[in-house]
């Protein structure tokens, strides 16, 4: 069944202040300005680029213990989400959507990696987002080298 790739944006573009990876998206400014151009293949391959690296540096810092627990946790909060993404990027939604409000990961099917026990979950999501642009730049510098 075709499905449209949906655009990644979440509304906080810094390519238009010169950044060669959005800050909010994690897409390279060159992939920003021609999204509506790209095939849907186009588009696949950049999204699933993008919920690799999201899914590697949630992993680094979370681990899921219980992935039915975490789907029911998820909807019960009704934390907006795509399921068809791979469950560590539901994490960093549910993050989002209320890291200041989880006290016990357990109930959400979570658990610490180790060296990150005691560390605010407000503190970990912003890590992840941080790591998850720091990779979006290693690639892009790796694979577009400034001339």
């Amino acid at each position: 069944m075709f499905k449209r790739v949906k655009t990644p944006c979440v509304g906080v573009c810094s390519t238009g202040i010169g950044d060669q990876v959005c800050r909010g998206c994690k897409r390279y400014a060159h992939e920003v300005v021609n999204w509506n151009a790209y095939s849907n293949e186009q588009r696949l391959l950049i999204a699933e680029r993008l919920e690799g690296f999201l899914a590697q540096v949630v992993g680094n810092k979370l681990r899921i213990t219980d992935q039915a627990q975490l789907l029911a946790a998820i909807k019960h909060q009704q934390v907006q989400f795509n399921e068809d993404l791979d469950p560590y990027c539901w994490v960093f939604s549910l993050l989002k959507a209320g890291a200041s409000q989880i006290h016990d990961l357990s109930v959400y099917g979570l658990a610490y990696q180790p060296g990150w026990q005691g560390v605010s979950l407000v503190d970990i999501k912003t890590a992840i987002d941080q790591d998850y642009y720091t990779l979006s730049c290693a690639h892009y510098d790796r694979y577009f080298p400034a001339a």
